[in-house]
């Protein structure tokens, strides 16, 4: 099935190839942990719940969305954080945007609209066309069910939804902060009338014996 993906009227680019990454069968439940320091671990028994959970990257995407998620879901999100890139009028966005929302994924959501956020996304990824989906590192061009879901598994996200009731995504963003415009300046006030100065006496004078002039 081939990536349905939205364009813009900018100009296209060709995209990247990418890489499968299979996940592997297990025989028997394989939990995998990682440290505060980042070291990972594979081990047959669950984490208990005294088990601390690595910390998310700074800057990672959705680090507050992630608090509340069960154990195993936070270390995938922390780890893999997931990233959709969506535009207006945009059917196969929000087909994914969907298909996120129904399997339960926690992911954060950015808005291309302007010129500059469209030149940002062609920086980030090689290409204007939406959507885009970033799984951790990795970058998939346009939409597809069975390869985002392919990649979703190999990332280790569960497959079906597994959030607790109430949990909601953090609302879609500009991919570029717009920054508040300026306050206006409020009107000067006329300055006061000030008296006409008096003429500085031109000899010596009891405040000024020397007779200095300015």
């Amino acid at each position: 099935m081939h990536p349905t993906i939205y364009k813009f009227s900018l100009h296209r680019l060709t995209g990247l190839a990418l890489v499968l990454v299979a996940a592997g069968a297990m025989a028997q439940p394989v939990y995998r942990q990682v440290d505060k320091n980042g070291k990972v671990t594979f081990s047959d028994r669950a984490p208990t719940a005294s088990t601390e959970p690595a910390a998310a990257p700074q800057g990672a995407a959705g680090t507050l969305a992630n608090t509340g998620l069960p154990y195993e879901l936070r270390q995938v999100a922390q780890r893999f954080p997931v990233t959709l890139y969506t535009g207006d009028d945009c059917g196969p966005c929000s087909e994914g945007r969907t298909l996120l929302t129904t399997r339960g994924i926690p992911f954060e959501e950015r808005t291309i609209k302007s010129n500059d956020e469209i030149e940002a996304l062609q920086r980030l990824s090689g290409q204007t066309s939406l959507p885009l989906l970033t799984i951790g590192s990795q970058q998939l061009k346009g939409y597809g069910d069975v390869d985002w879901s392919k990649y979703l598994d190999a990332a280790g996200y569960p497959k079906s939804n597994s959030l607790p009731a109430g949990y909601r995504n953090t609302p879609a963003r500009p991919l570029i902060a717009q920054q508040a415009a300026p306050a206006p300046r409020a009107a000067a006030a006329p300055p006061a009338a000030q008296p006409a100065p008096q003429a500085a006496p031109s000899g010596p004078s009891p405040s000024n014996p020397a007779g200095i002039k300015f």
